[in-house]
């Protein structure tokens, strides 16, 4: 009996045994699934959120980001609200102002046409001059031949050592074969007008009658591009003395690496720099001065300008303020009531604009504004959303520069001048990838900065361009940019 009691003793604990390992199994299993567990939660909770920000980048387009408009898609263009119907008929208005092309000299005496008949009974009419006849021109363009000079150095012979000795041009004429303004028009085209170099060739060829290489067609962008340069680095200097200016910035390519586009622009001067990146170092070292009060958006960059003097772009306020509104939740619910505080904002200041509100109406209006403005933005700071809190915050930190103008006549809220003046360096990015080396970069800084400064002020542009190549050739001062003040 003890025999089988000590058996049946034995196997129980053997029993046991096996218990006891399929337990710290068992236990072992549940700590490996409760790490994996957290893991997956964690890793869920990292994906939620990047599938929370993907959502919002593909969200995105030129209403509630800094993207441009070009970069929408159809469906973004078909869901934006359109305008309501005014009721009115396409076309012209009762009462518009019409325009009229401008009449110019006539190149050729003016042929007289007098009515033969009374155009109502037939009876012949006199040939009387009317004091006031209407006038009816016609442009046409005349045979283009091109202006060739020819110089001849004679190769002469010394009679006492043998020597041969050859003329040498005057002082003036180039060394190439393009004249001030054939080069003149060779920098419009390839420059501002953003002309490949091979329908340059091309136009010069079928228009001009002109045959020219690439290397001659060169050469003569890098003689514009000298022959500007001083009165560009006048107009750098001119911009950073003005008591109101505009910065802005966008990318730039050279020989596929990224570079940054700045403009500086003021009501009658645009300079543009072409730096290798967008840092604070690179900006700051463009200002001759820190001086006056500059309009941009809240770029870091700008950090060296006192906030006081500061505006920043309310449009990219608006923007930003549109895509907290398409969040849900709290978030959304914060950035409808900034949108709609920015509306109202932007309403007021338009009247002010078009004369229909008086300034002093509009500061107390705004007195009342601002304290709402930032009372929702300190929402937004509360709620530590991602994407949203740190923005509030950011924006907080340029309040003093929110509202400048309110205060200072002449100082537009936005910073649409400085936008408007890069898009066609845009555009010659887009067509030409940028530029293949630092004169090339020289050549499209300058050149814009003269095309550009010079519409501004209603002056002839290929006259300019073709003073400054000719003054270059002379060794004389090329003219200014900068029109003297009253």
């Amino acid at each position: 009996m003890r025999d089988e009691r000590d058996k049946e003793i034995a196997k129980l604990r053997e029993e046991v045994a096996d218990l006891r390992k399929m337990v710290r199994a068992l236990v072992s299993q549940v700590e490996h699934l409760t790490a994996e567990n957290g893991a997956l939660r964690t890793e869920v909770a990292v994906l939620r959120t990047e599938n929370e920000e993907l959502r919002v980048r593909l969200g995105q387009n030129s209403s509630n980001s800094s993207k441009p408009p070009s970069s929408d898609s159809p469906a973004d263009r078909a869901a934006r609200p359109g305008k309501p119907p005014s009721g009115r008929s396409r076309g012209g208005q009762p009462g518009r102002k019409g325009s009229q092309r401008t009449l110019l000299t006539p190149t050729t005496p003016p042929t007289d046409c007098f009515p033969p008949s009374c155009r109502r009974c037939g009876k012949g009419l006199p040939r009387r001059s009317d004091d006031d006849p209407r006038r009816h021109q016609v442009v046409d363009l005349p045979p283009i031949t091109p202006d060739v000079s020819e110089w001849r150095l004679h190769r002469v012979r010394c009679r006492d050592c043998g020597t041969v000795t050859c003329g040498k041009l005057p002082a003036g004429v180039p060394q190439g074969m393009c004249g001030p303004g054939l080069m003149a028009l060779i920098g419009l085209l390839t420059g501002d007008y953003n002309m490949s170099r091979r329908r340059a060739v091309g136009l010069l060829r079928d228009v001009l009658g002109i045959e020219i290489s690439l290397g001659a067609l060169s050469e003569a962008e890098e003689g514009v591009s000298e022959a500007v340069a001083a009165p560009v680095a006048e107009a750098a200097e001119h911009v950073a003395e003005q008591k109101l200016k505009h910065s802005d910035a966008t990318g730039w390519l050279q020989r596929g690496q990224a570079r940054t586009l700045w403009t500086i622009a003021t009501a009658a001067v645009t300079v543009f720099f072409i730096t290798p990146d967008g840092s604070m170092a690179g900006l700051r070292g463009l200002f001759a001065k820190i001086k006056g009060i500059l309009v941009s958006d809240r770029g870091r960059q700008f950090g060296f300008w006192a906030m006081k003097n500061r505006q920043i772009c309310w449009a990219h306020l608006m923007r930003k303020f549109a895509d907290f509104a398409e969040r849900p939740g709290p978030a959304g619910e914060i950035g409808q009531s900034l949108l709609d505080c920015a509306r109202v904002v932007m309403h007021c200041w338009h009247r002010v604009r078009d004369g229909t509100m008086p300034r002093s109406h509009f500061r107390v209006l705004m007195s009342t504004m601002r304290p709402v403005i930032e009372h929702h933005l300190t929402r937004g700071v509360r709620l530590s959303a991602r994407g949203i809190s740190g923005s509030c915050a950011d924006i907080l930190g340029h309040a003093e520069a929110m509202w400048t103008f309110v205060d200072v006549a002449g100082v537009e809220p936005t910073n649409n001048h400085a936008e408007q003046e890069l898009r066609s360096f845009v555009l010659w990015r887009k067509r030409s990838f940028g530029s293949q080396s630092d004169r090339g970069c020289r050549f499209a800084e300058r050149i814009m900065t003269v095309t550009h400064s010079l519409r501004k002020q209603k002056r002839h542009v290929l006259s300019y361009l073709t003073q400054a190549c000719q003054a270059a050739l002379r060794g004389q001062t090329p003219p200014s940019l900068v029109m003297p003040g009253p």
